[in-house]
């Protein structure tokens, strides 16, 4: 059979379509391997990296590039919310840490005064920061402090006002009243995680609320969980009805904790050698495995502890000798609702008379660890650092009387520069501290200043641990009588 010589161009083109078509899809399904592997790749080099909703954030960081730069990256949408519900209690300290300025307002010249007692320098224009260090921090406390405000400004895009402000990373509280309060003098307006009744410091949500990697202390929405599931593990009345403390007694009033540690007292005081922990794992120091114990005790260290909301968290009253420092959160807790007062002066007896107190009370001592407990679960939520950080910033933004710009030697710090260049467990915790998305409700509505409310406050905790010491001193007197 003779075929066409027309016939046979057409099967001829029509096998070159075929084969083109084939060799069409062949590399398509190439670069689709190889687009996959990149992105395999990426994941893995990666792991902050998050698939899913356009509105979810990403974190790229890509090899070969200084991970210390910023992408540039669009202005943040901003949206409008309606007011959520009351704010906690203690949210009205906010206003009475920034009382020193209300009058004056908060010039340049006031934050920069500031500078020889900072750590940073913290700029924010347009939902973008900025920091200029001028010394370094202990430990990683400048930066995951930094990394907290960054997170703000996710969890809230578009919401936070333009900023200037000094940071402080110390135990200690540094703007004394003495130098300018009492002279008549306006302090330098500087952020700090605790303060006192001398100082003037504007009190803020300390680094370890996203984690604590030398001590291996996760961030707070992890342990939170953690510590929730470690009180179901033992219930009070099988716990050792004993008061426990553990960590470095070092200072001065926490070694008279270590005469105390005689079954006469009803104490049980572990020293927390943190060079042994590291060795082995930190297998002594898990916090969701110290509600074992009744009554757990709170004393401070160089300044207030950041274990004080790790204490509270337990079921167990927490027996707190009488501080002199407060943090952002602790100046609403009441003395014989959320914890049991414990006299300075007289720590051993003080601590054995609230044990055996309780322990013969015991639906009263419950009762107070209940309240302690749920005092940091519900009313130290996440959410709620999250505002009391937006309000006091914003609070304090309304006071400056100068539009901020970019100090000369700051630098733009975001989550790529904060997290790619760093490794191990600070890297994993700046990994499960990060906002995956911007919040869907608007922050807490914060009550207005309210000096009488304070007041009344204060003039309740005083009775209150007037109380307890004169049940105290009648215990004491009870039993010299009896010997």
């Amino acid at each position: 059979m003779v075929v066409s010589l027309r016939r046979v161009k057409k099967l001829i083109a029509t096998a070159s379509f075929f084969i083109s078509f084939f060799l069409l899809i062949a590399v398509f399904v190439a670069f689709q391997w190889v687009d996959q592997s990149i992105s395999a790749s990426n994941w893995l080099r990666n792991p902050f990296r998050t698939i899913g909703s356009s509105q979810r954030y990403l974190l790229e960081c890509p090899a070969g590039k200084d991970p210390g730069l910023c992408p540039v990256a669009p202005a943040p949408v901003v949206r409008t919310f309606r007011p959520g519900p009351a704010c906690p209690d203690y949210f009205r300290w906010i206003h009475e840490d920034l009382r020193p300025w209300k009058r004056s307002g908060i010039t340049r010249e006031m934050v920069e005064s500031g500078q020889r007692l900072s750590h940073f320098r913290l700029v924010v224009l347009d939902g973008k920061a900025y920091v200029e260090t001028y010394r370094r921090s202990f430990q990683t406390r400048d930066l995951f402090t930094i990394w907290g405000i960054l997170q703000l400004l996710q969890w809230y895009p578009g919401q936070i006002p333009d900023l200037d402000l000094m940071f402080n990373c110390e135990d200690v509280p540094v703007v004394q009243t003495r130098y300018f309060g009492d002279k008549g003098l306006v302090p330098p307006p500087v952020f700090h995680y605790c303060g006192d009744d001398a100082t003037h410091d504007v009190v803020f949500p300390d680094w370890s609320f996203w984690g604590w990697p030398e001590v291996n202390i996760k961030p707070w929405v992890p342990l939170l969980e953690d510590l929730n599931a470690g009180n179901g593990r033992v219930k009070w009345k099988d716990r050792d009805p004993t008061a426990y403390w553990r960590g470095n007694p070092g200072l001065p009033h926490r070694q008279e904790l270590v005469k105390c540690n005689l079954s006469e007292w009803n104490m049980r005081i572990y020293v927390q050698n943190w060079d042994d922990e590291i060795r082995h794992g930190f297998k002594q120091s898990n916090m969701a495995d110290q509600c074992t114990h009744r009554y757990k005790i709170y004393v401070e260290g160089i300044a207030w502890s950041v274990s004080r909301k790790y204490i509270l968290a337990c079921d167990s009253p927490t027996l707190s000798v009488k501080d002199r420092y407060y943090d952002f959160f602790s100046r609403s807790l009441m003395p014989s609702h959320h914890f049991w007062p414990i006299s300075t002066e007289s720590k051993c007896p003080s601590i054995k008379f609230a044990v055996d107190w309780g322990n013969t009370h015991p639906q009263k001592a419950q009762e107070i660890g209940k309240a302690g407990s749920g005092f940091i679960m519900n009313d130290l939520k996440m959410e709620y650092v999250y505002d009391y950080m937006f309000h006091s910033l914003t609070e304090y933004a309304k006071l400056l009387k100068y539009k901020p710009t970019i100090p000369t030697n700051a630098k733009q710090v975001c989550l790529e520069s904060m997290a790619c260049p760093q490794r191990g467990r600070a890297l994993q915790f700046l990994n499960e501290s990060m906002v995956k998305h911007a919040r869907d409700e608007g922050p807490c509505a914060l009550l207005p200043p309210d000096p009488a409310a304070i007041e009344s406050l204060m003039t309740r905790k005083n009775e209150s641990i007037k109380q307890v010491h004169e049940w105290e001193q009648e215990a004491w007197n009870k039993q010299k009588m009896t010997t």
